[in-house]
């Protein structure tokens, strides 16, 4: 998951249950698994497709099986969909648009990464009337309004949607299959090839360290930055997440620092 969602969450007075997703499936969303995290206090379920940090994209059979258990239950879904323009490979789905969903989903998205917008923190959720009256409320007691210059690039943004993530889909397409190649074939090493997003997932499990000790040594020896995907929850603990937001060059000299500080470990 996100890192920001448990301190966000408990923000607002709740507590969390995690499920663990299983690394060597994929990081793929098992209904059986989710039905029995559910009790008599669940209140929603959070969901994040494409997911931060895997790239996994839920299928259309995942999404019914939490659709089923909202509705079973009375549960509300949290869809955190802000990756959704930058799938690779299928397509992306929302949840609120299975029968019976609307009513019960809130979707949240933003501009930060279809349009390259991180900083500008513009972004919006979508839910049923009774319950949005109340970010109105919540947002006066935050906030105060988005800058101008924002609103209009947002306006721009999504004027021309269709060419700017065409060409920023590519992109990452592209340094998806660079960092791919140049990471392919290393001894007891697997890479997590994305659907979406701008992410590849590395696991590193085999190797003679933690994957936190892994990454400050390899920054402290080589300069590359990696991030210990442990942080996202148990089930990524191991693993590396690696970032396409540097140019093709960089991404290229990143890998071939890597894959020799890991021949050098062994």
């Amino acid at each position: 998951m996100y890192l920001t969602y448990e301190a966000t969450l408990r923000a607002g007075g709740a507590s969390l249950t995690r499920l663990a997703l299983d690394a060597d499936a994929g990081f793929r969303i098992d209904g059986d698994t989710l039905a029995a995290t559910i009790g008599p206090t669940t209140r929603a379920v959070v969901l994040n497709t494409p997911n931060n940090p895997t790239g996994a994209v839920a299928s259309r059979a995942e999404l019914e099986a939490v659709a089923d258990l909202a509705r079973a239950n009375d549960l509300w879904v949290i869809a955190d969909e802000v990756y959704s323009e930058l799938v690779f490979e299928g397509e992306h789905l929302s949840i609120a648009g299975l029968d019976g969903m609307a009513d019960r989903t809130v979707t949240v998205s933003s501009l930060s990464k279809s349009h390259a917008m991180t900083g500008w923190r513009m972004g919006w959720a979508i839910g049923p009337a009774e319950l949005t009256g109340h970010f109105h409320n919540l947002g006066m007691a935050l906030a105060y309004g988005l800058p101008g210059f924002i609103q209009a690039a947002a306006v721009e943004a999504l004027a021309t949607q269709d060419a700017a993530v065409a060409e920023m889909r590519a992109i990452y397409r592209r340094r998806r299959e660079l960092v791919g190649a140049e990471l392919a074939g290393i001894d007891g090493v697997t890479v997590l090839n994305p659907q979406a997003g701008m992410y590849v997932m590395v696991d590193v499990r085999s190797l003679p360290a933690s994957a936190d000790g892994f990454a400050w040594d390899l920054y402290r020896n080589t300069r590359v930055a990696v991030v210990d995907a442990g942080g996202f929850g148990v089930a990524s603990a191991g693993w590396l997440r690696i970032a396409f937001t540097e140019s093709d060059e960089e991404l290229a000299e990143g890998c071939r620092r890597l894959r020799s500080f890991i021949a050098g470990l062994r």
